[in-house]
């Protein structure tokens, strides 16, 4: 019987999800709620929902039980708006992820896919400011797609892009939606615990493999 340990992932295309995977994006997500909050009117919350919204917003459900009564719409208009432009200026990578990408990157295509609504020239100057983009020649955004993971359009576009057999590709992501949105696009799927998922919320999705952070997978990756 094969151990986690002993399982190995034959690929020709990585996917790589942004936040959480690459980088960390707890900063943001915090200060992307503050402001919200103090357009609301309100200077105190507690600071556990600060993981809590994003991951609701991500499978597209309801938060209005978590912002005291303010106006749902107008308080996503200031949080997005916020989130949006944080990561330009506070944003970091992961530690050692640039090593970990050099190496990826000469096993299989790296391609990110990302469910941010931004042009992807941000998502790549944001890149280029953490010294990543040289590993990337293709960057989905939630821009280039009608439809958000956990729909599959954005995993079967990179795979188009990187004419690379669905089969043959990985999707490596710290979210339930990345998870869903490779196994409806029939590729390999990997869970990472660098993001604001626990291995709880993961383990259902059923993932070929869940590890700590994307430093692991080169040993998993069968060359």
């Amino acid at each position: 019987m094969k151990t986690l340990r002993d399982k190995k992932l034959k690929v020709r295309g990585i996917m790589l999800d942004l936040d959480g995977t690459i980088v960390d994006s707890k900063k943001a997500y915090l200060k992307a709620l503050k402001a919200a909050f103090n357009a609301a009117g309100e200077e105190t919350f507690n600071l556990e929902i600060a993981i809590e919204i994003p991951k609701r917003l991500e499978q597209r459900l309801p938060i209005n039980d978590m912002i005291k009564g303010a106006d749902s719409q107008r308080f996503l208009e200031v949080y997005l708006k916020t989130y949006y432009a944080v990561p330009l200026l506070r944003t970091d990578s992961l530690p050692q992820i640039s090593e970990t990408l050099k190496d990826l990157s000469q096993k299989a295509e790296l391609a990110l896919i990302t469910q941010r609504r931004v042009p992807k020239e941000k998502v790549i100057e944001e890149l280029e400011n953490l010294g990543l983009a040289k590993y990337f020649e293709i960057v989905v955004t939630g821009l280039d797609t009608e439809h958000p993971k956990p729909s599959p359009d954005a995993v079967i576009k990179c795979a188009e892009k990187m004419n690379v057999p669905l089969c043959e590709c990985v999707i490596i992501g710290d979210s339930v939606v990345d998870i869903k949105a490779g196994k409806l696009a029939g590729a390999k799927t990997v869970a990472v615990l660098s993001g604001i998922y626990t291995r709880e919320e993961l383990e259902p999705e059923k993932p070929d493999l869940i590890i700590q952070n994307i430093n692991e997978f080169p040993k998993f990756l069968d060359t």
